[in-house]
């Protein structure tokens, strides 16, 4: 008899670690599941800050281009070599909110809050309007 009792309680307790183990390991996987969804988020804002950086670097090399080039190649060739890298700056400003809006598949519920919609368009059409300055300035003289 102490025996039987030895051994269910010895039972009872091994089932109350499986059951303990049982929950640890899904809630482990939730927080993986979590951790997985703040990485998704934190990969896009990566990716569309690269393409503003992109942007910003191509309105910069426009703007500059058509200065160096200035006195060294006839004027149409300087105005034209900056208006494409400017229109190329506006494009991937364009493309950064566009990747930014569109989602393949919604990561689960992350822990972090993505970037405000209203503040990529108020920032980037920001950019896009000294984007067009850029471009009018440079053809008209």
């Amino acid at each position: 008899m102490a025996e039987d009792k030895a051994a269910a309680k010895h039972l009872e307790r091994s089932a109350d670690a499986v059951a303990s183990a049982t929950s640890d390991l899904s809630d482990s996987a939730d927080r993986r599941t979590l951790l997985a969804a703040d990485r998704t988020l934190l990969a896009a804002e990566r990716t569309y800050a690269a393409w503003v950086r992109t942007a910003l670097a191509a309105l910069a090399s426009g703007v500059g281009g058509r200065a160096l080039l200035e006195k060294a190649v006839p004027d149409w060739i300087g105005r034209t070599t900056g208006s494409v890298l400017i229109l190329f700056a506006a494009f991937c400003l364009v493309a950064a909110v566009w990747r930014q809006w569109r989602r393949a598949v919604p990561p689960p519920h992350p822990d972090l809050k993505p970037v405000p919609r209203g503040l990529l368009l108020f920032f980037n059409g920001f950019l896009l309007l000294v984007c067009a300055a850029a471009l009018i300035g440079m053809w008209i003289d």
